[in-house]
């Protein structure tokens, strides 16, 4: 029996949600897959458990997913076992637009969706039989990296393997006890935001899963002890479909209490928001990106700030908890977009919050046009995770967009807006808030010397600038 090991590596950087990880399905997914063919399947998720090397000797095949944040570890993971002896192939967005890069530390890479070329690069490996018409690969052959032609995308998503989660050796540990569950029930997306890889890796067409394929992963999983996050990029995209899905859950009597993603354009359907209150949603996340119209255009976000708090102002009267995503850093940004923003936060009463930084990840549009403009000031990809500013900005320094994010999550989580939801037994809030200025103290330690070096970079078009101490609340409070 073959035997290929899954890894996900560890992420270089604390969030506001580290404290709540929960690991990407990918893995799981194509270890579903490879179970199901005949192999001996392992998931290592490597935030939840310490990589056994040694052990690794053995396996005929490592596959390593890496975002662009935990590429350097993917490297270092994936050199460290072609030492051994260990062939590795990698996959996920990062290597998908960077894989001249990847194959400088692995031996294959499957660029885009994996389930269709693995299978395919198994059925190669188990006859003996070339690669050349494994789709989405790209390898070395003769000294020469050789990429084969991308595939379309898989259209039929319940052909694909429920993922295990018991793979791992660590989420089956944790499984019987109360734990969230994620599931994928879509992939894809129609929109084009600039800033975004995802149709890049997915397309820009919506494919579902049925629902009766849905009903047959949440049955795996109990109400009482599982928690459930929906991984779709926007759960609701379909309302139709949206409403189904939720009626069975009604009808089945899976009272799972749940959260999602979705998009502002929810607020929009009524019917909708209450079916998903019904049937046990407890928050959901939503990308709002800004209040600023100008950057929500630049962007294409295809959303208003009108929608922004409409969708705050629905939701909340149907009690549905909101968790919103804001970024800072577009060319339309300066220091009015982020005392608006932290004003529009703390007035919506949002339960969390997270501020984070624009970065260009590989794959995106806005990757392309900065890379073209040489305002990448640095390359490390462990700062590619939200909360480090890699590039020039256009109206602000480096540094004043970095104070920015610093100043919005002390703004938002301060003491004094705890005491408040404290009258109001706010608990879960009040404990993130907690978490939150806990996580932001530790960061300005550990960043130090990044935050040094940050501000010795001197802008280039320093009259374009508009430079605002955050500490200098009495200016700030001057702007509308």
């Amino acid at each position: 029996m073959s035997r290929i090991v899954l890894i996900e590596p560890r992420p270089p950087g604390l969030h506001i949600f580290s404290q709540f990880y929960s690991p990407r399905l990918g893995t799981f997914i194509l270890g579903a897959l490879m179970r199901d063919r005949g192999w001996e399947a392992e998931v290592v998720i490597e935030e939840m458990e310490k990589i056994d090397f040694e052990g690794m000797k053995g396996a005929d095949l490592v596959g390593i997913s890496t975002i662009t944040s935990t590429a350097p570890r993917a490297y270092a993971i994936a050199d460290r076992l072609r030492s051994l002896g260990v062939k590795v192939m990698m996959g996920g967005p990062h290597v998908t637009f960077l894989t001249d890069e990847a194959l400088a530390h692995s031996d294959f890479v499957i660029r885009g969706e994996g389930e269709k070329a693995l299978a395919s690069f198994a059925e190669a490996w188990e006859q003996g039989a070339g690669l050349e018409n494994v789709p989405n690969l790209s390898y070395w052959r003769d000294g020469v990296i050789r990429h084969n032609p991308m595939q379309a995308h898989v259209d039929d998503l319940d052909a694909i393997p429920l993922p295990d989660l018991r793979l791992s050796k660590a989420f089956r540990d944790k499984i019987d006890g109360k734990v969230v569950i994620p599931v994928q029930t879509s992939r894809g997306c129609p929109y084009a935001c600039s800033f975004c890889s995802v149709t890049g890796m997915f397309g820009h067409k919506y494919r579902f899963r049925s629902t009766a394929s849905v009903m047959a992963e949440l049955r795996r999983y109990d109400p009482q002890r599982h928690y459930i996050f929906f991984y779709d990029d926007n759960f609701t995209a379909d309302t139709g479909r949206a409403k189904e899905l939720l009626r069975a859950m009604l009808a089945a009597g899976l009272k799972f209490q749940w959260s999602a993603q979705v998009r502002a354009d929810v607020a929009r359907d009524i019917e909708l928001v209450k079916l998903m209150k019904k049937a046990g949603c407890q928050i959901v996340f939503i990308g709002f990106e800004s209040v600023n119209p100008q950057s929500l255009k630049a962007m294409k976000k295809g959303q208003t700030v009108a929608e922004i708090a409409r969708a705050v102002k629905v939701l909340r009267r149907r009690r549905i908890r909101i968790h919103g995503m804001f970024v800072y850093g577009f060319d339309e940004d300066d220091w009015r977009t982020v005392r608006r923003t932290v004003r529009f936060a703390k007035k919506a009463r949002l339960a969390s919050s997270q501020f984070m930084i624009l970065t260009p990840f590989p794959g995106s549009d806005f990757y392309g046009r900065i890379s073209a403009e040489q305002r990448i000031r640095f390359r490390d990809w462990n700062l590619y995770d939200a909360h480090h500013v890699v590039f020039e900005p256009t109206r602000m320094a480096p540094l004043d967009l970095q104070r920015a994010q610093i100043y919005s999550h002390k703004r938002f989580y301060s003491l004094a807006t705890s005491l408040r939801r404290l009258i109001n037994f706010k608990w879960v809030d009040i404990a993130i808030a907690h978490y939150a200025r806990k996580l932001n103290r530790h960061w300005l330690k550990v960043n130090r010397t990044y935050l040094t070096v940050l501000s010795l970079l001197r802008p280039k078009k320093k009259g374009q600038l508009v430079t605002v101490d955050y500490r200098e609340e009495a200016n700030l409070d001057q702007v509308p």
